[in-house]
């Protein structure tokens, strides 16, 4: 079987790939292809994510950009995604749901490679497709398109340097036997120049789907993210973004952000700050937490 080859069309000095066919009078006239995958694979070099349809050939409407946030079709709510830099994969005259309504590709997956963190469908409304791509670093991209079976390829570069650094997450099992300690860290490679905002947004991105399998979980505390998050004199000071509530729990997300960057050899103690700015001992030695983070 011979495998077809497209070449796309690349604006690399922007780092956006657009890549368009078809006019739309004309795509949609042809039956819709359904997403009925979305892959992702490590190579030298480079990651690569994997669009793969069924039911025809892959859409001739694409678009490949960087944007500044993610954002839902049809609602326009913001939807968060970790990492440094946001690619967006539009695709227009596809489906990613069976006719029974039932969703045909994943709503999200956490890798763990050197730049692709997180990937998160954002819509699948009136024949069009989004996904966003979390990245560690923005590269130029470059995409192609092949055959048999159908398929459109996004691949990102990872020509910067890493390092590994541990990420610290709720070990359910234990958590629940009330057997200490109730986080366990894994492994990350995060690029070397900015290691403690990587950390976080691995940190917020979550366990690999194989570690929850294993008992991991990412507890938010309802916060979304970070933000002004700097180091100096080795405490680091972060303000959580969206929203910040105990829930009345004696574990929260400050339990996994305050391993997560003391176990950087810079940072001696962490200060987390509420949306709003607020936190126990703001000016003071040592770490502290909001009053929203107390039980």
């Amino acid at each position: 079987m011979r495998t077809t080859l497209r070449p796309a069309r690349i604006a690399a000095a922007a780092g956006v790939v657009i890549a368009c066919g078809a006019l739309a009078g004309t795509a949609a006239a042809q039956p819709h292809p359904r997403l009925v995958a979305v892959r992702v694979a490590e190579h030298p070099g480079f990651d690569r994510v994997v669009f793969r349809f069924s039911g025809g050939p892959v859409p001739a409407r694409r678009q490949v950009r960087y944007v500044p946030k993610l954002i839902q079709d049809g609602s326009g709510a913001t939807i968060p995604i970790a990492g440094r830099a946001i690619l967006q994969v539009t695709l227009s005259f596809v489906d990613a749901h069976d006719a029974s309504g039932r969703p045909t590709s994943p709503a999200s997956l956490v890798l763990p490679f050197k730049n692709v963190i997180a990937v998160k469908r954002a819509g699948d409304f009136e024949a069009v497709v989004t996904y966003g791509i979390g990245v560690a670093r923005r590269r130029p991209v470059t995409t192609r398109v092949l055959a048999s079976p159908s398929r459109f390829v996004v691949d990102i570069p990872t020509d910067f340097r890493t390092v590994r650094r541990r990420v610290y997450f709720q070990n359910l099992p234990r958590f629940v036997a009330g057997t200490e300690p109730y986080v366990r860290p894994v492994l990350r490679r995060v690029p070397a120049a900015a290691p403690a905002a990587a950390v976080l947004d691995r940190l917020f991105a979550g366990p690999t789907a194989a570690e929850r399998a294993a008992g991991l979980r990412l507890v938010t505390s309802r916060a979304t993210g970070f933000r002004n998050l700097s180091v100096s004199g080795g405490v680091a000071r972060l303000r959580l973004t969206g929203g910040c509530d105990s829930g009345g729990s004696t574990f929260t997300v400050a339990n996994l952000i305050d391993p997560t960057l003391v176990a950087l050899p810079s940072v001696n103690a962490v200060k987390i700050l509420s949306p709003s700015g607020q936190t126990g001992n703001p000016s003071g030695p040592g770490g502290s937490i909001p009053d929203c983070l107390n039980p």
